[in-house]
């Protein structure tokens, strides 16, 4: 369930995670970023992947993984069980993102989204220019074959969480391998943030 733009993405998220940290991986792909975390911060991770091939790469690292769909929600996990859910290029793909949002928020301390960016400046010029769907490094897919259902700025990531009284703790912008900290919802490719309920 990802796309091959992770590896800064991945060492944001590693940085932001505390080691031995409880960590869950809803949309985990391959198990990069939790066999990094397992291995070098001793955090306590599993995952929850659909692809099937993807599940079996989790296994060859030795990740704890279940072959299941986060769609359907969370119902065996218990309010605040993990330190940290992460949610890596996989909230967009959701029928239901804002329905797994809710029981991320229930099951994680703390809840990790990143996802691309559709107003970066790459994706509005081929939109005002061409007039056709845009490719990013971020969007590498045609309209037709693309896993993403939900196209999302991170202003409208913000203004999502505001509405639901979601509290942003900590957010980063990610371009090309770099960083970026001016004007995110124009320049970045990625957002990433971390997120609690309010009064969570």
């Amino acid at each position: 369930m990802k796309s091959n733009h992770t590896s800064l993405e991945n060492r944001v998220i590693f940085d932001v995670v505390k080691p031995g940290a409880a960590v869950l991986d809803l949309g985990c792909g391959d198990g990069e970023l939790l066999a990094l975390l397992e291995r070098e911060k001793r955090c306590k991770v599993q995952g929850i992947e659909i692809d099937e091939q993807a599940v079996y790469k989790c296994v060859a690292r030795g990740i704890s993984v279940l072959h299941g769909d986060i769609d359907t929600g969370l119902p065996e996990y218990r309010d605040k069980s993990f330190d940290y859910v992460i949610l890596n290029q996989s909230f967009q793909q959701l029928k239901q993102p804002d329905t797994v949002l809710k029981e991320a928020l229930r099951v994680g301390k703390d809840v990790i989204v990143s996802f691309p960016n559709f107003a970066h400046y790459s994706a509005r010029a081929q939109i005002f220019f061409k007039g056709k769907t845009p490719i990013t490094p971020s969007l590498p897919y045609e309209w037709y074959n693309t896993p993403n259902l939900h196209f999302l700025s991170i202003s409208d990531f913000t203004g999502y969480c505001r509405r639901r009284n979601i509290k942003i703790e900590q957010s980063a912008f990610v371009s090309g391998g770099k960083r970026i900290g001016i004007f995110p919802n124009l320049l970045a490719l990625i957002g990433i943030f971390v997120i609690t309920a309010n009064g969570g």
